[in-house]
């Protein structure tokens, strides 16, 4: 018999996304549905899953054990944000309002607006004020049932401010239940500083920050903005090998405002992760594909910018590549910390069925960050990551504006109850 220290009952529908990671093709629509379930939890991960009507047979439950009533609503996975840009100070408001009017994102960059402008309020901003800022935004991710995220430097783009920036979300990780995983991402532009050279900047990159971040174990991956006026094919491709024989994993910003052919160097660099592709090629396509890349899909970013379109998700998935949902939290483009939000852009804007969406954002997220075997489904041995939501229908996530979620579960402690963060000093959190 198992002893838990959680359990979890009265489940209505259970979405385990049990089995092979990540979902490609027709097999991202399979949930592993179970009804009438419940699950076990020992020591923050889940031990064991089954109907409740067996519980009490397979489980023993000591004093002192809480016991979550699920009232017979859905349980998910915990929704795993696979791209975020959580530590920058100040906003870009004023902006937002010219887009608002019709200006576009590449006039506002030409202009000094953009990211460079995010850059010089983040080089003033100390360690402790970044992650107390990483922290308000970890909090309203978790309220929106997201237990692990990736999160970004990048808008630092100098060797001090970019380790600062590493360090805050390093601290936010210790003060914040979500689960971060930190990458680098100083090729998010290219400072003002150094537009006049952009070859020393690149060199900068490669032989100054990168291995400072691998020798202080500051980041876990690396990332570039291939892009048109950004960084090339060429120069990505030396920051990323300078990246990976320094022991970085791989991610790139790919084919957002164009098709430059980010995805095919995904592909040929074999990197975890290619995000955006709204522009995404053909060749791009089979270049993930074949590499077993995962496509990180990031509607919001792609409503909040008004590109006009959305990355081809139908496409992608008829060629074979596993796809992912992201947030892009960040001061321009990603204003919602929301992944049931990205879930209803995808599934109305590019096409996805709800259940796609769903395994978008929990298991094939997971492998997005080479979690798959700690994260993203409900399978004993793995972390219980759960939302419970407040009625069994699975719809209510992408009824933008419904109150969804009644609690969440972070490594087998809830952490949000009743729609509220569930206070430090309460034990959960």
């Amino acid at each position: 018999m198992i002893t838990a220290d959680l359990a979890v009952r009265n489940i209505g529908l259970l979405a385990t996304l049990a089995g092979p990671a990540p979902r490609v093709g027709a097999a991202q629509r399979d949930l592993a549905l179970r009804q009438g379930a419940a699950i076990a939890v020992a020591d923050g991960r889940i031990a064991w899953v089954g109907r409740d009507g067996d519980f009490e047979a397979a489980v023993a439950l000591p004093g002192g054990a809480e016991v979550l009533d699920a009232k017979g609503a859905a349980v998910v996975p915990g929704f795993v944000d696979a791209h975020t840009h959580l530590a920058f100070a100040g906003d870009r408001d004023d902006e937002i309002q010219k887009r608002l009017a019709g200006a576009s994102y590449q006039e506002l960059a030409q202009a000094g607006g953009g990211i460079v402008r995010t850059v010089a309020a983040t080089r003033d901003a100390s360690v402790e004020a970044l992650a107390g800022l990483v922290v308000k935004h970890l909090d309203e991710m978790l309220l929106c049932g997201t237990t692990t995220a990736e999160v970004k430097s990048g808008y630092g783009l100098e060797t001090g401010a970019e380790i600062r920036s590493l360090e805050a979300i390093r601290l936010a990780a210790g003060r914040h239940v979500v689960q971060l995983v930190p990458t680098f991402l100083g090729a998010h532009e290219v400072p003002q500083e150094h537009r006049v050279d952009r070859g020393r900047y690149v060199a900068l990159l490669v032989e100054e920050m990168i291995p400072t971040v691998a020798v202080r174990g500051l980041a876990v991956f690396a990332d570039v903005f291939c892009e048109q006026g950004v960084f090339s094919v060429d120069e990505s491709r030396r920051i990323l090998l300078a990246a990976r024989e320094r022991g970085l994993k791989l991610r790139i910003h790919a084919d957002e405002l164009g098709a430059t052919g980010g995805a095919e160097l995904a592909g040929e660099l074999g990197a975890r992760s290619a995000d955006h592709l709204v522009h995404v090629s053909p060749a791009g396509m089979r270049a993930l594909a074949g590499a077993g890349c995962v496509a990180t899909l990031l509607p919001a970013a792609a409503f909040y910018l008004r590109l006009g379109r959305f990355a081809p998700a139908r496409e992608l998935i008829a060629a074979g590549v596993p796809i992912a949902l992201a947030s892009d939290v960040n001061p321009g483009g990603g204003l919602s910390p929301s992944l049931p939000f990205a879930m209803a852009l995808a599934c109305f804007g590019m096409g996805l069925s709800l259940e796609e969406a769903l395994a978008a954002a929990t298991l094939n997220a997971a492998c997005s960050l080479d979690l798959q075997h700690e994260l993203g489904s409900i399978e004993a041995g793995k972390r219980a990551d759960l939302v419970v939501l407040r009625s069994p229908r699975l719809l209510d996530l992408v009824r933008v504006g419904v109150p969804a979620i009644r609690a969440v579960v972070k490594n087998g402690r809830e952490v949000v109850r009743e729609g509220s963060l569930v206070p430090r000093d309460a034990g959960s959190a």
